[in-house]
């Protein structure tokens, strides 16, 4: 009887502690018209959308460690994706290092692909992870780069931003 109290107690604490870790906040902002979770208070917004910018930008503890970008582009839903990722590829190419990666299907709340790519930035590995999600006649990209080994880490809370993403409805 003993143990069984024990080993309650001890299920108690740890899914107490589970439920710390899975708390999540919403990102929102009425300068913008989208929403996501932001799955760990770490990530800390650097650059706050206005009326006249509507960038967003988060970093998780350094700007080295994961740092995201949120950009939305005009395409009409008849461009496909593949499409719009090979134009931010062209772009991507100048880097210095630029390796590229593979593209993968990705869903969540919106549909689209991911792209990930290496580079490098004053003689460090980084690495870059590319969500392409389409919306009506918009896709939204988010731009996460890093460390390379640090955004790995964390892919977790990325994959977690691009699935909870959403467009508001028009």
């Amino acid at each position: 009887m003993k143990n069984a109290g024990k080993f309650i107690a001890i299920l108690a604490a740890f899914l107490s502690a589970i439920s710390v870790f899975a708390q999540t906040e919403r990102f929102s902002d009425p300068n913008v018209e989208y929403s996501f979770d932001i799955p760990d208070e770490r990530w800390k917004m650097t650059v706050k959308p206005s009326a006249t910018n509507k960038s967003v930008e988060l970093v998780f503890v350094d700007r080295n460690d994961g740092h995201l970008e949120v950009r939305r582009i005009a395409s009409p839903r008849t461009t496909k994706i593949s499409d719009v990722i090979r134009e931010e590829e062209a772009k991507l190419q100048f880097m210095t290092g630029y390796v590229p990666g593979k593209e993968e299907p990705f869903g969540g709340k919106l549909t689209g692909a991911v792209f990930n790519f290496e580079f490098v930035r004053a003689g460090r590995p980084m690495a870059g992870r590319y969500y392409f999600l389409r919306s009506d006649d918009s896709v939204y990209i988010l731009r996460f780069t890093g460390f390379r080994d640090k955004l790995r880490s964390i892919r977790h809370h990325t994959d977690i931003i691009g699935r909870t993403f959403e467009a508001a409805k028009s």
